[in-house]
């Protein structure tokens, strides 16, 4: 399913005129049942009317961001009969691109009804040009999606479309990853018996421990917090989510409702004299895995943040901390003990913009965690 759900960068994005007289035009809450129903089909190989909570989850998803408008929303395509054969779900969100704000596609989800919606899906994806796109994205496609983007004018971010992951536990953290596919690995009488693996082991081998930083320390914060105090640090990038108050809290709000991974937590990080330097913000399930979406810190400090960050994390009894590899970060975090890296999707991204899309070429671009799908119970749920 992750790789048909990351077709979706075949999507367009910026396209100002999406009602066009060919069959394609833009979704409208009245859809939502008729495409509940095709992703069912199409991912769950399932023929049925949606559930309640899918139809619920859709229509709050793809209607309400506070930049939602239905020239950068998802859009459909209806065959001659008048029945909607193929779509591609996405979610507007804004970015400060070197000074000017930009509202971005995020591409989530491209479905087409077998062969009967095959040249839907066509039209569709010829609609995806660089030449249309204020900026669009994906953030972990297929091989022959990528393919498409780049034909397109686009390109891949190859340390994006990476994922860390910080071993601390290392059994209970197979098992716990391993449980999506046999959840009897996460039985209480399993883990039980794998953390006694897991302190033997932390015995012989310190180094699963992290080393926290001298005179820095980790503190629970709340999301509004976590707000305040990212904003002046992503002003080193040149191209970053704008995160207004009103578009952070519905983007904290929709991936709350992600409880398949946890409770939605905020954490700050202070140096010895009691100054916010980094925060941090994750999935977390007691005693299992933090999926972190977002870590931010001051220019200089991102040894010490992610050093502390990964001490906290071990010391609220996580088993593993997974992430998605940002350049800026990449040297810090690889200094690492049980540390790998895993190629999660290709990270792919399309504009008009020369300078977005030089900056992002440059790593000067922030994206991803919030400002990307890693939340949306798409992927995880239904």
């Amino acid at each position: 399913m992750k790789a048909e759900l990351r077709d979706a960068q075949l999507a367009p994005a910026g396209e100002t005129d999406l009602c066009r007289p060919a069959g394609i035009r833009a979704m409208e809450r009245g859809d939502v049942p008729t495409i509940g129903k095709l992703f069912n089909k199409v991912f769950r190989n399932i023929d049925c009317e949606p559930g309640d909570e899918l139809g619920r989850y859709l229509e709050t998803v793809f209607f309400g961001s506070p930049h939602y408008t239905p020239a950068c929303g998802s859009v459909l395509h209806e065959n001659g009969a008048g029945d909607i054969d193929s779509a591609i779900l996405a979610v507007p969100i804004e970015f400060m691109v070197h000074g000017r704000p930009t509202i971005a596609r995020l591409l989530c989800a491209f479905m087409a009804d077998g062969k009967a919606g095959a040249a839907g899906a066509a039209r569709l994806a010829r609609m995806m040009r660089a030449a249309r796109q204020d900026m669009c994205f994906s953030d972990s496609s297929s091989p022959v999606s990528a393919d498409h983007w780049v034909a397109g004018g686009g390109v891949v971010l190859p340390i994006q479309s990476l994922e860390w992951r910080r071993s601390f536990r290392p059994f209970v953290a197979g098992a716990v990853l391993a449980s999506r596919r046999a959840p009897l690995l996460r039985s209480r009488g399993v883990i039980g018996v794998l953390s006694l693996a897991d302190n033997a082991l932390r015995w012989r081998r310190p180094s699963t421990k992290p080393t926290p930083v001298p005179g820095f320390e980790t503190r629970p914060a709340s999301l509004e917090e976590f707000h305040r105090c990212v904003g002046p640090m992503l002003e080193r990038f040149s191209v970053r989510p704008t995160w207004s108050k009103s578009e952070f809290d519905w983007l904290a709000g929709v991936a709350s409702l992600n409880r398949s991974l946890g409770a939605l937590q905020c954490r700050t990080v202070t140096c010895e004299g009691g100054r916010t330097v980094g925060a941090f913000l994750f999935f977390g399930k007691e005693n299992g895995i933090a999926n972190v979406l977002n870590v931010i810190c001051d220019a200089g400090s991102e040894f010490d943040v992610t050093a502390e960050m990964f001490a906290s994390l071990d010391r609220e009894g996580y088993a593993a901390a997974i992430g998605m590899a940002q350049p800026f970060l990449m040297n810090a975090i690889s200094r690492q003990r049980w540390l790998s890296f895993r190629h999660r999707g290709y990270f792919c991204m399309v504009t008009r913009h020369a300078d977005l899309m030089e900056a992002a070429l440059r790593n000067d671009i922030y994206i991803g965690g919030l400002a990307s799908e890693s939340w949306s119970r798409l992927l995880t749920d239904f």
